[in-house]
């Protein structure tokens, strides 16, 4: 079996999980960011908050950090989930990057996102608010014996990131799955990565790899639940 390439410095929890396997000392911390962001969509402009974390420590000795998108949500869930519901799947997601790191041995505070994080004011939850649908429910689904197909869109989104001080132009790696079982169908999206996008050329072609190895990922995930799709790649 092959090894999983290691970046240097970690760009991505799967460096620091195979770092310590390999035996190097390593250190991890999150820090999180909640940015509120301002999409250009097609011909659509929304603004929204993204959910990121902010990894930082040693490996040997050597400082690195690198920050992941988690969740992007708007104050109407017209062009994205609703602030409410991007809290929750940005946790469920985190969390499963903690056990990842801690069943390699990688000690971590767990702190999550909550509302308190959120700049903007947001409006009081309905009792009955539905719960947003991410891809794992759905790969869950298909494991439990349901006939699951999911399209797959895969899109460079420009936006700009404002900051307390400064803003910055930023494209996100979004893909889009349309998913269908025989009771419903759902939409749901989910970041792969990011850039600078002043430093396209320097950072896409890293980004690119990195997103496209969590796909490989996540489609190893629905070969094992037999989802049925059609590969897809950022170029």
């Amino acid at each position: 079996m092959s090894q999983t390439p290691v970046h240097n410095p970690p760009i991505r929890i799967t460096d620091l999980v195979e770092l310590k396997k390999k035996g190097s000392v390593v250190s991890c911390s999150p820090y999180f960011e909640v940015v509120p962001v301002d999409f250009r969509h097609r011909s659509c402009r929304f603004q929204a908050l993204v959910f990121m974390c902010r990894f930082s420590g040693a490996a040997d000795n050597r400082a690195y950090a690198f920050r992941k998108c988690y969740a992007r949500g708007c104050a109407h869930d017209d062009e994205c989930p609703h602030v409410f519901q991007a809290i929750s799947i940005a946790n469920r997601y985190l969390e499963r990057d903690y056990h990842r790191l801690e069943e390699a041995g990688i000690r971590i505070a767990w702190k999550l996102f909550t509302l308190e994080e959120s700049v903007i004011r947001l409006q009081s939850i309905k009792d009955n608010a539905k719960a947003a649908m991410v891809i794992d429910d759905y790969i869950q689904l298909a494991r439990a014996g349901d006939e699951v197909s999911s399209g797959i869109a895969l899109e460079y989104v420009p936006a700009t990131e404002h900051f307390e001080y400064h803003k910055n132009r930023q494209t996100y790696l979004i893909a889009s799955f349309t998913v269908t079982t025989p009771e419903m169908a759902g939409e749901c999206q989910r970041c792969f990565g990011s850039y600078a996008t002043e430093r396209e050329r320097q950072e896409r072609p890293v980004q690119v790899h990195v997103a496209n190895n969590r796909l490989s990922i996540l489609y190893k995930e629905f070969d094992l639940a037999s989802v049925k799709y059609e590969r897809a790649f950022f170029a």
